[in-house]
């Protein structure tokens, strides 16, 4: 099974490290069961997840520290959280999604463990090697027709999810179009592919967006950026409201998005469409199917006194109802918050059934039919 050629278009969901991280009592996987029944009853058929390739490549069978990363965000655990067995853990999870006709996305965000093993990855070898580590457990297990696709690494090269490549997760991240970063992808994949020649490849991206015209995207099966409207690279949204990511100011971003957003209604429903449509050229120009697990309306928000979901949950319908109609996504989320531990939004079944029946009945490209 493919990304890049399917039947219709597949209504997506990000639950990150999310899946194994939150196990505790009614932190919303500590049934991975009932989480999976309640994402197919909204209508839900494939799901990204982090992989912890890095960990796996280290010890399938071990047992792991991961440190919060102090997000204004309820993704993933909020302190250290031990993960056990991921190899394991990681098979058990793809089956129980098999079994409900779920497709499975393979990303990482490369978490830092107390060890910091992903700072083993020292060049393009070396992350096609943990990759090939953790598909060849899912291929043993026999579950490799369940792998919608590869994501080799989340919004490369971010150093906050890819702190090998520069020594650090604090440096600027380098660009897309640099020989360096090129060859990085380019190795990377060609290494996967010789093992792996059947499933479908990417590195996920969420900035540098001004660089898609220049980007030498050859290597890849298909595109998957990230957008969102309070994105800095799609609107200045953001810093209007003297919100910045590295002050983690979310009181003040609950107080001021909302009215601000509805304020400037239309400058900011207008650059989501503007991105959506950027998206659209780049891949009628490359001639790659899109993908998006991460988007529509603001990056960042939770369950929080005051927090009003419905603004959010309008402009990512907008979103999702803009992108579908395209013909160009071969896989669409509605949102970065569609899991159980986010409850304002996940409790509205019928707003879920709404959007994935638009996904789902959406037109496709003629060249990226199977």
């Amino acid at each position: 099974m493919t990304v890049s050629r399917v039947a219709r278009p597949y209504a997506i969901t990000m639950w990150e490290f999310s899946w194994i991280e939150r196990r505790w009592p009614g932190a919303g996987y500590e049934d991975w069961d009932q989480a999976l029944d309640e994402l197919v009853e909204r209508g839900y058929d494939a799901v990204r997840i982090d992989a912890f390739p890095h960990l796996i490549g280290v010890d399938p069978n071990g047992s792991f520290i991961i440190e919060s990363d102090g997000q204004d965000g309820d993704w993933g655990a909020p302190g250290d959280v031990e993960i056990v067995r991921p190899g394991p853990a990681l098979v058990e999870f793809i089956a129980k999604c098999r079994d409900r006709g779920v497709m499975v996305g393979l990303s990482t965000w490369y978490k830092r463990d107390r060890d910091n093993v992903r700072m083993r990855i020292r060049n393009e070898a070396d992350q096609a090697r943990v990759w090939a580590d953790t598909l060849r457990i899912v291929r043993d297990a026999g579950l490799l027709d369940a792998i919608l696709y590869v994501d080799l690494c989340n919004e490369f090269p971010n150093a906050k999810w890819a702190p090998y490549l520069y020594g650090s997760d604090q440096a600027l991240p380098e660009p897309l179009t640099t020989p360096r970063i090129r060859k990085w992808m380019r190795e990377s994949i060609a290494l996967l592919r010789a093992e792996f020649g059947d499933l479908d490849y990417t590195y996920s991206q969420s900035d540098q967006f001004h660089l898609w015209g220049e980007q030498d995207v050859s290597m890849l099966d298909f595109l998957e950026p990230h957008i969102w409207m309070n994105n800095p690279a799609c609107s200045s949204f953001n810093a209007e409201i003297g919100y910045s990511f590295r002050g983690r100011e979310f009181q003040s971003f609950i107080t001021r998005s909302r009215p601000h957003y509805l304020a400037n209604k239309p400058r900011f429903d207008a650059a989501l469409t503007e991105w959506i449509g950027k998206a659209v050229d780049w891949s009628k120009t490359t001639g790659k199917p899109l993908v998006t697990t991460e988007s529509w309306a603001v990056i960042n928000y939770r369950d929080w006194p005051m927090a009003d979901w419905g603004w959010v949950m309008d402009l990512c319908a907008d979103g999702v109802e803009q992108a579908a109609a395209s013909g160009r996504w071969t896989a669409i989320c509605t949102s970065n918050f569609c899991g159980p531990q986010y409850r304002g939004m996940w409790r509205d079944i019928a707003w879920h059934r709404r959007l994935t029946d638009i996904i789902k009945t959406s037109p496709l490209a003629a060249e990226f039919r199977r």
